[in-house]
């Protein structure tokens, strides 16, 4: 009975706390009453225990409403394969925790924090981080480089949550009236939507989208991308011909191949080659 008993508390457990994956090393960064939210690492397999590696955190999207930690792990083992550390990131949504867009940012700057705090234990550069994301965890790794407030007030507000260059598949960069998301954020949308907050010292960006992504308009990237390049940044934006949202995602079906994904991997490699992250 007490082995049975055993068993069932050891199954709740990893339905509460989430499937560790093989190969990824879990760390809480963020726990209270009501939350315990992770951050899943993998390391580069040559990598040397006092070596310093560039790292990349992946925020998954589903409009802030639901979470998929798992969205991203073929872009991280790609990573990972590259000499990079990756981090798969945890963050409220609505569907778990009643949360809203504000909180979801929140926690990603806490995220960043925690990476850089623990960056000797994780091997990792704190100068050579990046942030990426596609739709809602695309507006999230924006967010950290863009957005000033929306801090947890129990991080240590020393750290810089800006990452040293994002990685944005279809972002959502755009909350105000015409964008995505205005209904959940209404008046405060400039407390929030990325667009809206460029200013000077932006990290390099890429973007990767599809022409026909009937979420995220080609002309609010281009937009996006005129504006981080009159503050002085750099922002390549690339455009996949009658491609839609999500495109980018690998498939365990293989199917198609899986096109999109191997070309957007490449094209975000070759931007990460270009500002010295990556040989």
């Amino acid at each position: 009975m007490r082995a049975i008993l055993l068993l069932f508390v050891l199954a709740y457990s990893w339905i509460v706390s989430g499937q560790i994956i093989p190969g990824y090393e879990e760390y809480c960064y963020k726990k209270s009453d009501t939350i315990s939210l992770r951050i899943l690492v993998r390391k580069p397999q040559l990598a040397k225990s006092d070596s310093c590696s560039p790292a990349i955190v992946f925020f998954y999207g589903g409009g802030w409403n639901s979470a998929n930690i798992e969205q991203f792990k073929p872009q991280a083992d790609y990573f990972t394969s590259r000499g990079m550390v990756a981090v798969l990131a945890e963050y409220r949504v609505r569907n778990r925790h009643q949360s809203t867009p504000f909180d979801a940012v929140s926690d990603s700057k806490s995220v960043i924090r925690f990476i850089r705090k623990h960056s000797e234990m994780l091997g990792i550069n704190p100068n050579k981080l990046v942030a990426a994301g596609g739709s809602a965890g695309g507006h999230l790794a924006a967010a950290t480089a863009t957005i000033e407030g929306l801090n947890d007030l129990r991080d240590d507000l020393r750290i810089s949550p800006k990452p040293n260059v994002l990685i944005l598949f279809n972002p959502v960069i755009d909350n105000g009236p015409t964008g995505y998301g205005y209904e959940r954020v209404k008046e405060k949308y400039l407390e929030i939507s990325p667009i809206h907050n460029i200013r000077k010292e932006m990290p390099p960006a890429i973007i990767l989208s599809g022409t026909k992504d009937h979420l995220v308009p080609v002309e609010t990237l281009q937009l996006f991308k005129t504006k981080m390049e009159e503050a002085g940044s750099r922002c390549d934006l690339v455009l996949y011909e009658n491609q839609k949202h999500g495109f980018f995602n690998f498939s365990a079906t293989g199917k198609n191949k899986n096109e999109y994904y191997k070309k957007t991997i490449a094209e975000a490699d070759k931007f990460l080659v270009s500002l010295g992250f990556l040989q």
